[in-house]
């Protein structure tokens, strides 16, 4: 079983940083390659690019709780869930577009 955690491509779990804005505060970011990529997926079916995503993310958090003490912790946290609710949908029940949803409207 480990052989498939440890096999992993290196590129896969090398972090990289990304600075975007927010409301025009510039927010430094860094996350492994592996959530850079799920973001994108995320984005791209809910036909935005990353950084909307994350400030779209970010506002929804700030309104439900007032504060995001870890951003990158946060959005780690969102990808583990997109990608298990991707796994209890099941295949061939809808699209993937229309089932990826917006982070207030999970469970």
């Amino acid at each position: 079983m480990c052989e498939l955690y440890v096999r992993a491509d290196p590129i896969f779990y090398e972090s990289r940083t990304r600075s975007l804005r927010i409301h025009g505060v510039v927010t430094t970011i860094r996350l492994e390659n592996m959530f850079w990529d799920i973001l994108t997926e995320i984005a791209a079916a809910d036909g935005m690019t990353v950084n909307q995503l994350i400030t779209k993310l970010s506002d929804e958090i700030l309104e439900l709780r007032g504060e995001l003490p870890n951003m990158a912790s946060f959005l780690r946290v969102s990808c583990l869930r997109y990608l298990d609710r991707e796994r209890r949908v099941p295949s061939g029940s809808s699209s993937a577009v229309s089932q990826t949803i917006a982070l207030r409207r999970v469970g």
